[in-house]
């Protein structure tokens, strides 16, 4: 599992919808929420070949977004069911 910490242009750009849907496509677990901190962060669950490539489309976003870092670290947490957007944290 995994806590990424996406900064730059992503909030207010579909940047969490956009995670969602490639999330689903890869069939893996989670959430992704906006930070007041203007990142957007994601936990993720799943496959690690499947985990890398959301990891990797992450650095990319959506074509609103801008991308400027992204952080990548291991989390051990409960395993979520699904792939939600949460509220702002």
């Amino acid at each position: 599992m995994r806590r990424v910490f996406v900064s730059g242009k992503v909030q207010h750009v579909g940047y969490r919808d956009w995670i969602v849907r490639r999330a689903g496509e890869l069939k893996l677990a989670g959430w992704v929420r906006n930070c007041t901190d203007g990142r957007v962060e994601i936990l993720i669950a799943g496959d690690d070949e499947a985990t890398d490539a959301l990891v990797d489309a992450a650095r990319q976003g959506p074509p609103r977004a801008r991308v400027d870092n992204v952080e990548a670290h291991l989390a051990d947490e409960r395993l979520p069911k699904g792939f939600t957007k949460r509220f702002t944290a």
